[in-house]
């Protein structure tokens, strides 16, 4: 359960964000230098997390005052192989911290690391994660909090994350919006029947800011609250462009993901941060269809 340290939202001496080039880091970032936050954005081209170099190279960007945001990940996790290495980069950035400690931690989780339930999630829903991508998680999870027991850390779990600039083209709004744009029929796995939470990248890295702001330690779950089929979903995006395209559903096979139903319960972001306004829905897809064009 989140906890804000700090009542009055303060600017942080330093951040150092690792993966600054990801769909999480590039957001978080930009939003941290519209505050005029000293932000440093660091890459693979800076510090490749998996090089025998990498725990001195970034204990070389790190004080005493820093606040160390890592949003670093091979993902999606697809096999063993890629496991071990995205725990092999946890573990160098767990030897540059405890060269260099840092005054925060913040680590941008998954919601994978939930076992499914048929009842919204919270964050003290067990994790019991059923998949290698949230494993993956759990463990550098574990890691921070055991390797690093001294630093104040947060744990940022969001769920299924679309907006503009997503790099993965994953399965949902992301790729549905760029079918449409290009005049290519949807396609869905089943009838697109499973439900699922969705949240704006910008709003991932508002509620980074705010955790960055507040020095905020424990869990949060960045979430929406509710939840849209991909067959709605598609049909959004579909209706967002002319000639409108077709939303076309085919044979399932194998099981259904999570059940086809996966919600959140996002009553501690609005108990934490009563003035947020996350994103809905049709108007991210609106900001996406402008991105697009």
């Amino acid at each position: 359960m989140l906890t804000l340290n700090v009542a009055k939202p303060t600017r942080p001496e330093r951040v150092v964000i690792m993966g600054a080039g990801g769909f999480v880091g590039r957001a978080s970032l930009h939003k941290l230098q519209v505050d005029g936050v000293n932000a440093v954005a660091l890459t693979r081209k800076e510090v490749d997390l998996l090089a025998g170099s990498a725990g001195q190279k970034l204990a070389a960007q790190l004080t005493s005052t820093t606040t160390l945001l890592v949003t670093s990940a091979l993902a999606p996790v697809k096999n063993t192989a890629m496991l071990l290495d995205n725990l092999r980069m946890m573990q160098a950035v767990i030897e540059a911290v405890k060269a260099t400690p840092v005054a925060h931690l913040i680590y941008i989780s998954s919601d994978a690391v939930y076992a499914d339930s048929d009842q919204p999630m919270t964050e003290s829903s067990p994790a019991e994660p059923g998949s290698l991508h949230g494993v993956m998680h759990l463990a550098r999870e574990v890691m921070l909090k055991n390797e690093l027991a001294n630093v104040p850390q947060a744990f940022v779990r969001p769920t299924l994350i679309f907006g503009p600039g997503d790099p993965h083209n994953g399965y949902g709004p992301n790729r549905f919006m760029r079918l449409a744009q290009s005049g290519k029929d949807i396609t869905l796995f089943g009838e697109g029947e499973e439900q699922r939470d969705h949240i704006f990248i910008e709003d991932v890295a508002e509620i980074v800011r705010r955790c960055v702001r507040h020095r905020a330690t424990s869990i949060v779950n960045a979430v929406s609250g509710k939840v849209t089929s991909f067959k709605e979903i598609a049909e959004m995006a579909s209706a967002r462009f002319e000639p409108r395209v077709k939303v076309v559903g085919t044979p399932r096979v194998g099981a259904m993901p999570h059940r086809g139903y996966r919600a959140f319960d996002s009553s501690l972001l609005a108990r934490l941060f009563p003035d947020l306004r996350l994103t809905t829905l049709p108007s991210g897809l609106d900001r996406m269809r402008a991105s697009l064009k």
